[in-house]
């Protein structure tokens, strides 16, 4: 299904400003003389752009997403652009239509990555200038597109995202009809100054699902899942994972009379309710405060951490079982089923090598786990992602086994980490990656190569051996290119000469070689 959008026909068949509107109904009207301050370009960095939408009036939303993604001792943790999160939400969901607000080089870059990574789906945009941003007709633009859109017959939601430019002028979605026609329409702000990672931007459109689902939910009866009620108790997933984890969550949860619930974020709107519907919620990934707020508020206990290795499964069946009043002897005599299978499978595939562990996806800590189980000397564990009750069951397995875990990682972070441990295996990000190959350690992208793996029980126990010792085996062949490629291409060495550079060995290049602790690796 695609979002079509023609601005210029949209502009033709403008019934009466929003403005207006607003005034009519007695809502507030967007305060045009404080989006004046702006600069209207993203270029004029967080502080600015965070001061400017707080005299916008944004000065609530902008607080709530401080509670929910705290920042820490630093802005920076390795993610890409957060809006990403939510436009991938928004585009795996059946009969969803999505819509930025935002500069155009950063609506060609988010819908460049999300056709990257499989997006199928048309992209809705509404572009600005400055006059349009100013003078509020941006909302009208917004406001006409999604009426336009707004179809029953192709649509049950309708998402618009502001990015950083929108929402640091104060463009109000508050102010969108909250539904037209039956179709739901969700507005929401995911700027790069008021959310850290695009993982946690994932919750932020997830919960605002979820409250929607919840209210509705609380008016009357809603729609029933496509396949049904299950005929047992479910656990609602949180977080996404590879598609196999829920399969076998599902086979884990079976001998305790359970059943594996939806995954939120979910693939269409009737499985919200099914997710609010469940006996209790897994906390796959720990840092959906949004989505576990509303949970919580449905009434549903939230359990932490995943069935990851052998000890990982057998604190969450203890845990799951104590949420949804399962019996002691039940729980027991399903751990001696299944331990045993997942204790084999680690046995039978052991990785032997020191590692270091970076990533933004929200899932480090839990292969962190898999891999300490897996019998590797595991040093430093770094996420994105930010510290919360929920992933304290996973933190304090992990200390006590000597790793170091280290929330809102920054690059810095995980290359001192490198330098550290001197491993024999560096799993990270991009740059992590691009560091560790430098300087002839072998490495692996987390993303791609790691989280996109089954985790869970058995089958996720010899997941990650086969990839891992095989990248293991690699470092002769590294040392063999390092050795033949030494000095080439760096330093003074670097770039097009006509006669032979000569080393330089003068103050400034010492006190440059001091400072820089991760090149005395080389």
């Amino acid at each position: 299904m695609a979002v079509t959008l023609d601005i210029a026909d949209l502009r033709a068949r403008r019934d009466k400003p929003a403005s207006a509107v607003a005034a009519a109904q007695g809502a507030e009207v967007i305060n045009l003389a404080a989006t004046k301050g702006d600069g209207l370009g993203c270029h004029a960095g967080k502080d600015a752009m965070r001061a400017s939408a707080e005299a916008a009036g944004m000065s609530e939303t902008l607080e709530q997403l401080r509670k929910d993604y705290p920042a820490g001792p630093h802005d920076q943790p390795q993610s890409m652009c957060p809006a990403f999160g939510s436009l991938r939400v928004g585009l795996r969901m059946r009969r969803t239509a999505t819509i930025l607000s935002g500069s155009a080089c950063c609506v060609y870059g988010l819908t460049f990555t999300s056709h990257f990574y499989g997006a199928r789906r048309t992209v809705g945009y509404v572009p600005f200038n400055s006059e349009t941003l100013v003078t509020g007709k941006l909302f009208e633009d917004i406001r006409e597109a999604v009426f336009n859109t707004a179809k029953p017959e192709d649509y049950d939601a309708v998402v618009v995202i502001n990015l950083c430019v929108p929402t640091a002028s104060g463009v109000p979605l508050r102010l969108l009809p909250k539904e037209i026609d039956g179709v739901r329409i969700i507005g929401i702000d995911v700027p790069g100054f008021g959310v850290p990672t695009h993982a946690e931007a994932k919750d932020v459109l997830a919960g605002a699902m979820l409250k929607f689902a919840r209210t509705e939910a609380e008016q009357g009866p809603v729609q029933a899942p496509r396949g049904g009620r299950n005929e047992r108790p479910t656990v609602t997933l949180l977080g996404e994972m590879f598609p196999a984890d829920p399969v076998v969550i599902g086979a884990l949860l079976a001998p305790l009379g359970l059943a594996a619930g939806p995954v939120v974020p979910t693939r269409e709107w009737r499985e919200l309710y099914a997710a609010l519907d469940g006996a209790a919620v897994a906390a796959i990934h720990p840092f959906y405060t949004a989505s576990i707020r509303e949970f919580e508020a449905a009434g549903r206990p939230i359990v932490g951490s995943a069935p990851v290795g052998h000890d990982g499964t057998a604190d969450w069946l203890d845990r799951i079982g104590e949420a949804c009043g399962v019996a002691r002897d039940v729980v027991e005599a399903a751990k001696n089923r299944l331990l045993p299978g997942i204790r084999g499978a680690l046995s039978a595939m052991p990785i032997k090598g020191r590692i270091t562990l970076s990533g933004y996806e929200g899932s480090e800590l839990l292969v962190g786990r898999l891999l300490v189980e897996s019998g590797a000397d595991l040093r430093y564990v770094g996420t994105a992602c930010p510290r919360t009750p929920w992933s304290d069951a996973d933190r304090e397995w992990l200390e006590a086994k000597g790793v170091k875990v280290q929330f809102r990682a920054s690059l810095e972070n995980d290359l001192e980490a490198m330098h550290e441990y001197r491993p024999d295996l560096a799993i990270g990000t991009t740059p992590v990656v691009q560091k560790a190959k430098e300087l002839g350690v072998p490495a692996l992208y987390f993303t791609n190569l790691i989280s996109a793996r089954p985790l869970m029980g058995a089958a996720g126990a010899g997941s990650l051996a086969k990839v891992i010792n095989a990248a293991l085996a690699n470092k002769p062949r590294f040392d063999a290119m390092r050795d033949f490629f030494e000095g080439v291409g760096t330093g003074f060495a670097a770039g097009v000469w006509q006669e032979t550079p000569q080393a330089k060995q003068g103050p400034k290049v010492q006190v440059a070689k001091k400072h820089d602790p991760i090149g005395e690796m080389a």
